[in-house]
């Protein structure tokens, strides 16, 4: 599993011309499944984006995670992640679930994350749906998650 996590000020996803979820602060996480991923990358995945501290505190220091900050979550299935652009100019994408395993890891890690955080702080796209997704970064910080 991957993910690309962007501190964010606000962002949002749009679906045939409507706004399907929009949040304020935050995170906005673009997610890849790999095959063999599951239950144990799910729950590394719930485990670890709340409590990322990539929040300034007082002293204007990344020490304070989302779940101090009140800040919210979009979550977007993106398998594009798992391109491979070595060869030639055309990506590969063997490398990424099929769409059933992707959808149902993807399902399930946005299910927990509002069991964890709460129905209104957590977002996310219409998996397997041509998106728009609309941000500003806000530091800009970004980190790449692998597990």
């Amino acid at each position: 599993m991957k993910a690309v996590v962007q501190r964010v000020r606000e962002a949002s996803v749009t679906v045939d011309g409507a706004v399907v979820a929009s949040i304020g602060p935050g995170l906005l996480v673009l997610l890849g499944v790999a095959p063999g991923d599951g239950e144990q990358e799910i729950a590394w995945m719930v485990r670890k984006l709340p409590a990322l501290r990539i929040f300034a505190d007082e002293a204007g220091l990344m020490n304070r995670a989302l779940v101090e900050t009140g800040g919210s979550l979009l979550v977007v299935s993106q398998f594009t992640l798992f391109g491979d652009c070595r060869k030639g100019n055309r990506p590969s994408f063997i490398t990424a679930a099929p769409p059933e395993q992707a959808e149902r890891c993807y399902r399930d890690l946005v299910a927990r994350l509002r069991v964890q955080l709460g129905e209104a702080r957590v977002g996310c796209g219409v998996f397997g749906a041509e998106m728009q997704v609309r941000l500003l970064n806000d530091g800009p910080v970004t980190l790449l998650l692998e597990c």
